[in-house]
């Protein structure tokens, strides 16, 4: 999608005032601005050693007094409290929704850069702008797959949520984290850091919204398929009972629509009408993300073999339904057909996992992810159940997988999985040779790499 061109949110300030620096630094530079003693700016309020140890550091103003140094010296108090003025602070919201915008609509690339840029134009004593730019840029370094960055940039976050909790909230960093080292093949310190989410999310009975949703997708996406039931499955099947997987709306247009009328707003210097119209484009968008999310958790749900069939089968239809919707989901849309016609598979309906593994083949004519070669093993499984002449569909299966590509998170994984199911109906038909080829293959690719190694994240935008 087209990212959209919005005007810089960070004009320079009008006055010549000092915006960096503690409180005092602002007091003291302000008041040698306008050539004024400390005893002129105490007043017959204050005594200008209480003024002296303001600008020392040594006391912080009440809001009151805060209030009555900012009228003498001729600024606002959110500009003396925490050296920003409104209108820069207006800039600065409107510049975060705009990069989300583009992180959740747009250019992950682009989002990055709009993120780092808020994080440099921020100061110190706004940490939790800045905080919440430096989590955005998290997050745009994880959708552009640089995974060793993102942790890293995670890793630091949470040392600073740990330190700070009123900047940040560690909860969402570390199912953060936790998706980011499943991702990268690190599955078991994905599985720490989930079970650890759940802690927290289980003190705090946080069973709905995002950051529930967000923690069921990570805890079945870690979850080993030989693993039995756990506190985090019994978990995600309660978030996938309360919320369900709802159907969904394609609005992308109408939040491009918002977003354009939010930066026209932004040229026009109408930057609180521009922050409202940016809002509502990100709240257009929310019920599709949370919609994936949960799709995401109801396919792998689907996939393991305890799963009940016929919650499965609703599950992984909601699912379908979902990804067939969005346009940019083509991909997890085929990954839930091959997933629906395993169900149908364990169901005993053969026909409908043909057709299941056929319309996934169709979808899937691009060589991006495992899905053609997933059907083709699910239609040699049934050719095997039905008159147990299945060489052809294996034969394909391995020219598949031995042709793909991995730019897709996960491939390696899902590659490794491919390989061992072909091994296993290799040695079903007797084919020693091709089931030995098979195994190996299955063990090469679970050992490719880490998606982490050599990759040092950039320390010029840290805090």
């Amino acid at each position: 999608m087209q990212s959209l061109r919005v005007v810089d949110p960070f004009p320079a300030l009008r006055d010549e005032m000092p915006s960096q620096g503690t409180i005092g630094d602002r007091v003291r530079g302000l008041r040698l601005n306008r050539r004024m003693s400390q005893a002129q700016l105490a007043g017959p309020d204050l005594s200008d050693s209480y003024v002296s140890l303001i600008e020392s550091g040594k006391r912080t103003p009440t809001p009151v007094v805060a209030r009555l140094l900012a009228e003498r010296l001729g600024c606002t108090t959110e500009f003396l409290l925490h050296g920003i003025e409104p209108r820069q602070r207006i800039d600065t919201e409107l510049g975060l929704r705009h990069a989300e915008l583009e992180l959740q609509h747009g250019d992950s690339a682009v989002a990055a850069d709009r993120f780092t840029e808020i994080v440099k134009a921020a100061d110190e004593e706004n940490a939790m702008l800045t905080a919440q730019a430096r989590f955005g840029r998290a997050r745009a370094l994880e959708a552009q797959g640089r995974l060793g960055q993102a942790v890293e940039a995670f890793e630091r976050l949470r040392r600073e949520a740990a330190a700070h909790p009123e900047r940040l909230a560690d909860l969402p960093l570390t199912i953060a984290l936790s998706r980011c080292y499943q991702r990268a093949g690190d599955r078991l310190r994905a599985r720490d850091l989930a079970a650890y989410a759940l802690e927290q999310a289980e003190r705090l009975s946080v069973t709905e919204g995002e950051i529930a949703v967000d923690l069921a997708a990570a805890l079945v996406e870690a979850r080993s398929e030989r693993e039995g039931d756990t506190p985090g499955l019994a978990y995600v099947k309660r978030v996938l009972d309360t919320t369900g997987v709802p159907h969904v709306v394609d609005r992308s247009g109408e939040v491009h629509a918002l977003w354009h009328a939010s930066s026209a707003a932004a040229a026009g210097e109408d930057s609180a009408l521009a922050v409202r119209l940016a809002d509502d484009a990100i709240m257009a968008g929310r019920e599709a993300r949370l919609a994936l999310q949960l799709a995401r958790a109801a396919m792998h749900w689907s996939r393991m073999a305890t799963a009940p069939i016929d919650e499965a089968e609703q599950l992984i239809t909601g699912a379908s339904q979902v990804f067939a919707g969005l346009p940019a989901t083509a991909r997890e849309y085929g990954e839930s057909l091959v997933v629906h016609a395993r169900v149908r598979l364990r169901a005993g309906d053969l026909a409908g996992a043909v057709e299941l593994a056929g319309a996934a083949l169709e979808l899937s004519s691009d060589r991006a992810g495992t899905t053609p070669a997933e059907a083709r093993l699910v239609l040699a499984t049934v050719a095997l159940a039905r008159d147990g002449n299945a060489a052809a569909d294996l034969e394909t299966a391995y020219r598949t997988l031995d042709g793909l590509n991995r730019p897709v998170f996960g491939t390696d994984r899902q590659a490794a999985r491919c390989w061992r199911e072909l091994g296993d109906l290799y040695g079903r038909v007797g084919s020693t040779t091709q089931q030995t080829a098979a195994y190996r293959k299955a063990l090469e690719a679970a050992g490719v790499r880490s998606a982490m190694a050599g990759v040092t994240a950039d320390a010029t935008v840290s805090r």
